[in-house]
């Protein structure tokens, strides 16, 4: 008999801190019984097949589990930044963002919604969405609440941020962040299968009104792993590349991330002062040459200048 997942007490995520939300109580995500979202808008700054041109309409959902040290979100990651949102508003939200002209509905840190995030895409779905869901996620997650999702999550957008324990602990509080996450891993990939693609034609700005139309290629199934590399970890990034590559090789694709950006408060950067800098691009090209010799003929890379505050939106509550 498969586990009942809840809010009450909250077992979603790998925390399982039993928490009381439908009380009022707030989990170790920092959310209570309430959804709230921070802003729902089109994205531009995900990889190619998931934004495309038109943009992915991403809705950021306030609170996360995991708690990163350096997370660039944090404003929001707390659980109290934002605005409430029912399940039927959550629904409307999708179905708006489809008519601006987005390629998917991209729920970011969505774990501790989890329930109202498939009443929501339901209901969306009963009144005409028709684009892919992406699940937008720190990758610890419990294969429980993964295997809840399927028939609503289309795509998987999954970081694997630590293959050793200690910067897990160190970071995150969560030393045994590799064995959970590669576990969710392996139910994603056998839920949503081989990356597929389609070919959309979509008016840029979505209302079709003398915009022009863009064909664009856009994911529709599939898992993307993201690693992001922190300053002073290039051998840990190898071990995290190699873990994966080893375990999923070509079945999902990779995304390699230099948009590191040293936002922490300076209380936190005096205790973490490694993590007050960003990556030197020599670090960025080793990691790069060794996924190359690991093997990986396809992956996302990041060119230029990518640790800017360009990544971090506007928390102004846009399309809540």
């Amino acid at each position: 008999m498969s586990e009942q997942l809840s809010i009450d007490p909250c077992n979603l995520c790998p925390r399982l801190c039993g928490a009381h939300r439908a009380s009022g109580q707030r989990g170790a995500c920092g959310a209570s019984n309430e959804v709230v979202i921070a802003r729902a808008a089109l994205h531009f700054w995900e990889e190619p097949p998931i934004s495309g041109e038109s943009g992915s309409g991403t809705v950021f959902f306030s609170g996360c589990p995991l708690h990163c040290v350096y997370c660039q979100n944090r404003v929001i990651a707390s659980g109290g930044h934002g605005r409430v949102a029912s399940v039927d508003r959550l629904a409307q939200i999708c179905l708006e963002l489809q008519a601006k002209g987005a390629l998917n509905i991209n729920f970011v840190t969505p774990t501790h919604y989890s329930l109202q995030a498939c009443q929501a895409v339901a209901s969306a779905r009963s009144q005409g969405l028709s684009l892919p869901i992406v699940w937008n996620t720190s990758g610890y997650e419990r294969v429980e609440t993964v295997r809840a999702l399927k028939g609503t999550v289309d795509i998987y957008l999954a970081d694997f941020k630590y293959a050793d324990s200690s910067l897990a602990e160190r970071y995150s509080h969560a030393p045994d962040y590799a064995q959970v996450s590669l576990a969710a891993l392996d139910e994603m990939v056998a839920q949503a299968g081989a990356p597929c693609f389609d070919e959309v034609s979509i008016p840029v700005g979505g209302t079709g009104d003398g915009e022009p139309i863009s064909a664009q290629t856009r994911m529709t199934r599939g898992v993307i792993v993201r690693h992001l590399l922190l300053p002073g970890a290039v051998e840990s990034s190898k071990a995290a590349l190699q873990m994966l590559f080893e375990r999923f090789g070509d079945s999902v694709l990779y995304s390699i991330m230099n948009q590191y950006t040293p936002v922490m408060p300076d209380v936190l950067c005096a205790s973490f002062p490694e993590l007050a800098s960003p990556v030197p691009n020599k670090d960025y090209e080793e990691v790069l040459d060794f996924a190359d010799n690991l093997g990986m003929q396809d992956y996302f890379w990041q060119d230029g200048p990518a640790a800017l505050e360009s990544f971090i939106p506007a928390w102004d509550g846009e399309g809540v």
